[in-house]
């Protein structure tokens, strides 16, 4: 080989290298490749390669190496290449693996002749390729418009030109044979193929038990943190864990794997393709919640605009897990932990933590969130799976409603008493460890200021900044000053016996009555008085009872907040305003103020942390009455429990002291150890946490060293010795690893200043192990360490019983003789239509549902329902059923829903004759052709939609109905009231919801920390703290229509707590506490939805004098607009729509009229099959679609709804119980099973049919479709017979956004409208596109030969279009910038009398001056002077 062949032969290995083909592909078919040439078009920005390789490259690797060279230049250039063989060895295999990239090739030809070579593989005997077409005519058209383009495509892949023949297929009955062979041939693929991936899967899966994942080679290098991968790396191996992963097959037919792995360093995407079909099983093994290394090059990715690893090989590795290895029998139980639910606080789930208590042999882990016990539910499935005690508790506010006004009471008269006002400021918080620094204060008597006293005191020591800052007060202003003793004796001599006064009064006389105590004087005697605490009795109605807030409230200066003498001298101007309005409520002494100790707004005071933990089943219900009161009566900006109802709620409960915000942590921090006794008193155990958890305090200046940490901690432990009080130390778990940190980190930084937490740094409170809460304790010796992390913690859990937090079974509403009641009214109601004795058919439906209602408990929620709906239909309105109701037989009978789930029949509404079509031939009776009754000759009643039961209540019957009911949205909040006087106010509540933290939502969290820190994430670092900030509790809500009924034998609170929305006490409804899918097996939860539907209908009623329930729903009119607007006598061109279906609820939305278009459906049944095809996932895109497209079968028969496939089924022979099971595995997307399909194909269901089932993911209810139909055939109706009517509803009830000054002018100007806002495209705002659907009615409308008037001052409505003759009158709120309440006050203005001027209207209206500019701009202020003139002549 000469020197120039090497180097080509060397620039090829380098370039398979830059592509990173993997090794053994180059080893095995790239081995001798050379670059013949590089042809590079600057200006163009084009590459060209000419390659020779030996042999030809197999299918596979030739699509791997196009997709490689086109993928990793795309950035520079657009890449070409053409192959030249040395051996061009080209076998008939060669052909038939090349055949589909040969086709995808032929872009010139038509679509039919491509669709027939895409379905066969064409014969090669060595020089021609032979493919079959179906006789002589078809053979000269493929030549002629095939040759040239295949012998241009066959080039391109680097082939020799070929000779193609057509050969024509023999006799019919040759082709006949041969279509039924291919279609055996096709089902045998179907199957394998099926039971093949089935096989490669189970063999990966057992593999994967057996040892761990590798896909290539094993990985020996040491990978490299992914933080240090900054540019593009030719081969690198990087270790971490999975947060996301999936596959996708691409149109090549190859599999391409991406999954995205963190270090906790950064994190990175991977991308993987699949080589050949034994990869994919190994592919989609790899899973989220996997360890892997990786090995492979990191290129930048044009598409995702970042740095990407193409790895070559994976292996699945050991994680680093972090154990708990204490022996068995002494392992800790945390008792202080928050999940998700601790709002925008906790990170973790409670089901993760269970998990890892249980992995770590934990026997016991408490549940303690912030205020709620939403995570309770949660909690409690998991410590049923993992067999692990849950201990529920909560972390409360406490505020004391005992906290007296008055100290030292004494029967002295306010009015004449003397006071002496003072005020200290000091080094810190702490009456033990800090100092007294400034003592100032005033005497007043009469409300005359009459003497002063100010001293300053030397510490001897700094000042901090925070101190100075504050106060104002310098370390050379104390120099030299008196000791604190000297001024304390001196302050001693100057109150004498007067009534001590101080704002937060316990602060004060802390520092006051230990610095008399180490002196030996005693406490001080005298009586005293709070202003705080009077200043919340008497003014409960102020934000906050500051001392600058009430002084600004009275007009008193306040010179300089926080030093002494200003705030001594500002409080005693302050008293005297207070003592005068307590003697006007008659408190005239001293001993009288304590008598008013806990009114007010007591519960706005500073809270106290502490924990609840649920010790009994009846502890349990004391705590979820506690939870409901904090939220419901004492909550502000917090939920709080005021002392005295813990109190009185504490049986079964225990009560522990919480964390640094509670009261012993403080007390020790601040006060005395005998008072601090007294405050650990009330307390069942004591709490301690790792110095860690406390650091802040020393940030903050609130305790000056880790030493002075450790010495509160160690005083705390003595003080539970010396009441036999257990202290325990907990960790205050917010997340469950170390690496979570950061979630927490950033979800705090989005509240900003709103959260104080911003104003600190976090501490690391992750869940920990036993081992690392020793460590933290063991200043305290080894052996106390152990009795408060292990034997303290574990003696608790064993105080504690098994409790359910939620009931185990239904706990419906008891009615008195509910179960008769509904099978009468089933009977009577069928006797009427059906006759007596009912057909056999009628009979053992009801029967057969009355078995499972009745013998399970339902009936109660049927009779409800059926009064819900009766009350709604007596006030006027119809009710449009949901979801799978319809299935009930017994719900129609009893009226809740008008879909009659009977196989199609007929009826005759006289003698009460029927003929049922139950072969599967009818899709609905409402297509039946219309027929008299051969008995009696009365015209037939049609009826019935085939609807199996099992869809509703499940196969057993046993399933909680789930009754969804649509009411007109003006009519929901009276039906939702009804239901108060149904039960009574304090059974039902709106079911609640919790709104955690969205993906969106997270990101823009995420985003927003990257900038506040001037970081750069790489984008799969950006989704992985997105990842973890998702699904934390944001706030709380309410279900639209979800009521929760709670039956008047029980409490709410045997349940859950309650609460209001988003804590609105402001709000109409309270909700339950729970996301009511957790109680949603216990309670009967009501779904009275409002809709516009029934609103439509009852506005259109009320306009035509028709009852909607007459309608036909066979109209051939009405059914004609579903395929075409001819019958709306316009065209196409003239509305811009090819259907007649615009503002038709279900059929009126773009991705629907396309189907329309596509389906052209002209019966009930089709249109039934539409609405189920529309709302489900992938039943009609590359499914449905293109089975109609390719003649496989028509709308009728294809699957729509998922009843559709049970009923089929069991029409086709398979036992009902199976064909159940496979309409619920394939409505959720969970496929076949091999042995269903060969049951399948045993009873003839055909290929197109099981394929079908296998592509789809959900599937739409049939009785929610047919409901939907059966509402939107009605309202057609009066499209087609009445439309001024019908515009003037859509335009009322439908419609939000209106261009008035555009829909006047005519059919022209709103032409353009709607052309302007089409070529927007996606550019087009929200705005425009729901103007857009308005203006696409008002077109057709105006098409229709109707028009819109102006708004009219005197004879325009508030909120309704009016109908005169074939125009619309328009309201004044379809006015742009004229809202619902300035139209109602501007109606209600004008029926009071006529306006004299533009002024006059603005006056009496009371609408803003933009709004009446708006008015006039419309014209319809013409002839209106501008102001009021008094006319003298």
């Amino acid at each position: 080989m000469n020197e120039e062949q090497r180097v080509r032969q060397e620039r090829f290995k380098l370039l398979m290298e830059q592509l990173l083909i993997p090794e053994d592909v180059t080893a095995n078919h790239l081995k001798d490749g050379k670059i013949e040439k590089l042809t590079i078009k600057k200006d163009e920005r084009r590459w060209h390669f000419q390659l020779s390789i030996p042999t030809v490259l197999p299918a596979s690797i030739y699509e791997l190496l196009a997709d490689r060279l086109v993928q990793t230049f795309s950035h520079i250039a657009k890449v070409s290449f053409q192959i030249q063989y040395g051996q061009p060895d080209l076998s008939e295999q060669v052909w038939q693996s090349y055949w589909p990239l040969i086709v995808a090739k032929l872009t010139n030809i038509s679509q039919p002749l491509k669709e027939m070579l895409e379905k066969q593989t064409p014969r090669f005997d060595g020089k021609r390729l032979v493919i079959q077409v179906g006789n002589e005519t078809e053979a000269i058209a493929l030549k002629r418009k095939l040759t040239e383009p295949l012998q241009q495509a066959v080039q391109s892949f680097g082939f020799p030109a070929v000779q193609l023949d057509a050969e024509v297929k023999e006799s019919k009955q040759a082709f006949e044979k041969f279509v039924e062979q291919r279609k055996q041939e096709d089902h045998s693929k179907v199957v394998e193929a099926i039971l093949e991936k089935k096989k490669l899967e189970q063999q990966v899966e057992k593999k994967m038990k057996e040892e761990k994942l590798t896909i290539g080679y094993p990985i020996k290098d040491e990978p490299v943190p992914l933080e240090t991968i900054v540019e593009e790396e030719r081969r690198i191996t990087v270790q971490g864990y999975i947060f996301a992963a999936e596959t996708k097959e691409l149109r090549s037919g190859r599999t391409l794997l991406t999954f995205k792995i963190t270090d906790y360093t950064d994190s990175i995407l991977v991308k993987m393709f699949s080589r050949d079909k034994e990869d994919i099983p190994l592919l989609q093994a790899v899973k989220k919640g996997m360890w892997v290394k990786v090995r492979g090059g990191v290129q930048n990715d044009t598409f995702v605009r970042d740095l990407v690893m193409i790895a070559n090989d994976v292996n699945e590795v050991s994680g680093k897990e972090t154990k708990d290895e204490a022996p068995d029998d002494e392992k800790r139980v945390e008792l202080h932990l928050h999940t998700a639910m601790s709002q925008m606080d906790g990170i973790s789930s409670a089901g993760a933590y269970v998990t890892q208590a249980s992995k770590w042999g934990h026997k016991a882990i408490a549940i303690t969130d912030h205020g709620v016990v939403q995570a309770f539910p949660e909690a409690y499935g998991a410590s049923q799976k993992h067999g692990i005690k849950v201990i529920y508790g909560v972390e409360a506010n406490l505020v004391d409603d005992g906290v007296p006004i008055a100290y030292n009471e004494a029967h002295i008269p306010l009015l004449d008493s003397e006071f002496v006002v003072f005020d200290v400021e000091t080094t810190g918080l702490s009456a033990v460890y800090n100092k007294i620094i400034e003592l100032a204060a005033v005497k007043v008597k009469n409300g005359e200021i009459i003497d002063r006293f100010e001293r300053f005191a030397d510490p001897h020591e700094p000042l901090t900044n925070t101190i100075i800052e504050l106060t104002g007060i310098t370390d050379d202003m104390l120099k030299g000053q008196p000791e604190v003793e000297q001024v304390l004796n001196e302050f001693h001599a100057f109150i004498g016996d007067a009534v001590l006064v101080a704002h937060n009064a316990s602060f004060d006389m802390g520092f006051l009555n230990t610095g008399f105590q180490k002196m030996g004087l005693g406490e001080a005697k005298n009586p005293v008085i709070d202003t705080l605490e009077l200043g919340r009795f008497l003014y409960p109605t102020l934000k906050n009872h500051r001392l600058n807030t009430l002084c600004k409230k009275f007009d008193i200066e306040l010179v300089s907040h926080h030093r002494a003498i200003y705030d001594a001298e500002a409080t005693g101007h302050l008293l005297w305003r207070m003592v005068k309005d307590a003697t006007e409520r008659d408190i005239l002494y001293h001993d009288q103020l304590n008598d008013n100790m806990g009114e007010g707004n007591f519960h706005r005071q500073r809270p106290s942390h502490c924990i609840l933990l649920a010790q009994t089943q009846e502890g349990l219900k004391n705590l979820y009455k506690l939870v409901s009161m904090a939220h419901v009566e004492y909550f502000y900006r917090t939920p709080r429990i005021p002392r005295s109802q813990l109190q009185k709620h504490r049986e079964g409960i225990l009560v522990g002291s919480g964390c640094d915000k509670g009261e012993v942590f403080e007390g020790m921090m601040q006060k005395t150890p005998q008072e601090v006794e007294e405050i650990a008193k009330f307390y069942d155990y004591i709490e301690v946490q790792p110095l860690a958890n406390y650091e802040h305090l020393i940030e903050k200046e609130l305790v000056k060293s880790r030493e002075a940490l450790q010495e509160i901690v160690a005083n705390i432990v003595k003080l539970g010795e010396q009441l036999g009080k257990p202290v325990v130390a907990t960790g205050n778990a917010h997340y469950l690893k170390e690496e979570d940190y950061i979630y927490r980190k950033i979800l705090i930084a989005s509240q900003g200043g709103a959260n104080p937490l911003n104003k600190q740094t976090l501490p690391q409170v992750h869940f920990r192990t036993t081992s690392e809460m020793l460590e933290a304790f063991a200043f305290l010796g080894e052996e106390k360490a152990k009795e408060i992390v292990v034997t303290n913690t574990n003696h608790i859990a064993d105080q504690i019983e098994e409790i359910h937090p939620i009931p185990d079974k239904l706990y419906t509403p008891k009615i008195e003789g509910a179960d008769e009641e509904i099978r009468q009214m089933s009977y009577n109601r069928a006797r009427k239509i059906y006759g007596d004795p009912l057909p056999e058919i009628v009979e053992a439906r009801l029967e057969k549902e009355l078995k499972s209602i009745i013998g399970h408990g339902f009936a109660v929620i049927y009779l409800i329902s059926h009064k819900l709906v009766k009350k709604s239909l007596d006030d006027g309105y119809l009710v449009g059923s949901r979801g799978s109701v319809g299935s009930s037989f017994v719900a129609t009978m009893t009226e809740i829903t008008e879909v009659n789930p009977l196989p199609p029949h007929y009826v005759c509404p006289n003698c009460h004759h029927s003929h049922f079509f139950n072969d599967g031939s009818v899709g609905s009776g409402y297509d039946l052709p219309d027929e008299n009754c051969p008995k009696c000759g009365t015209p037939y009643v049609k009826d019935g939609q085939d609807i199996p039961f099992e869809t509703f209540l499940g196969f057993k019957g046993d399933k909680v109905p789930d009754i969804d009911l649509n009411f007109s949205g003006e009519y929901q909040p009276r039906a939702h009231n009804y239901t108060k006087e149904l039960f009574g106010e304090s059974y039902v509540y709106r079911a609640g919801t919790i709104g955690t933290v969205a993906e969106k939502t997270a990101y823009g969290y995420v985003k927003g920390y990257q900038s506040d820190h001037d970081l750069h994430f790489r984008g799969a670092e950006i989704d992985r703290l997105v990842t973890g900030c998702t699904g934390v509790k944001r706030t709380t809500g309410q279900h639209p229509g979800g009521i929760i009924v709670v039956p008047d034998y029980m409490d709410i609170h045997d349940f859950c707590p309650i609460q209001f929305p988003a804590d609105d006490r402001g709000a109409e409804w309270k909700t339950t506490h729970f996301d009511f899918h957790s109680i949603h097996d216990n309670l009967l939860k009501l779904d009275i939805l409002g809709h516009d539907d029934p609103t439509v209908i009852r506005m259109l009623q009320d306009l035509s004098g028709i009852d909607p329930k007459t309608i036909p729903t066979d109209d051939p009119e009405v059914m004609k607009i579903f395929s075409g607007p001819d019958v709306l006598g316009v065209t196409e061109e003239q509305i811009l729509c090819k259907t007649g279906t615009l503002g038709i609820p279900e059929f009126g939305t773009r991705f629907v009229r396309q189907m329309l278009e596509e389906t052209k459906p002209s019966t009930f049944s089709e249109l039934v099959q539409i609405s189920g095809l529309s709302h489900g996932t992938d039943v009609w895109l590359n499914n449905a679609n293109e089975l109609i497209y390719n003649g496989t079968c028509e709308l009728k028969d294809v699957i729509g709804c998922r009843d559709d496939i049970m009923v089929y089924l069991i029409y086709k022979g398979l036992e009902p119980s199976l064909a159940f099971k496979i309409m619920e595995f394939v409505r959720k997307g969970k496929g076949l099973q091999p042995e269903w399909i060969e049951e399948m194909k045993k009873h003839d269901v055909p290929d197109w049919y099981i394929g079908s089932c296998l592509k789809i993911k959900y599937m739409f209810p049939k009785a929610h479709a047919a409901a939907y139909v059966l509402m939107a055939v009605r309202i057609a109706y009066f499209k087609v017979h009445y439309p001024i009517l019908y515009y003037a509803s859509y335009f009322t009830v439908r419609a939000d956004d209106f261009d008035l000054d555009t829909m006047v002018k005519g059919s022209a100007a709103i032409r353009a409208k709607i052309e302007e806002i089409n070529g927007k495209g996606l550019d087009a705002s929200p705005k425009e596109k729901s103007l857009l659907t308005v203006l696409e009615l008002a077109l057709e409308m105006v098409e229709r030969g109707f028009s819109f008037q102006k708004v009219d001052l005197y004879r325009s409505e508030a909120t309704e279009f009016l109908v005169e003759g074939n125009t619309l009158i328009p309201p004044f709120n379809a006015l742009t910038g004229v809202g619902t309440n300035a139209a109602i006050n501007i109606v209600k203005a004008r029926d009071e009398r006529e306006f004299l001027s533009k002024e006059d209207l603005q006056q009496r209206s009371k609408i803003t001056k933009t709004v009446l500019e708006n008015l006039d701009a419309h014209g319809c202020l013409e002839g209106l002077p501008e102001s009021n003139q008094l006319s003298l002549f």
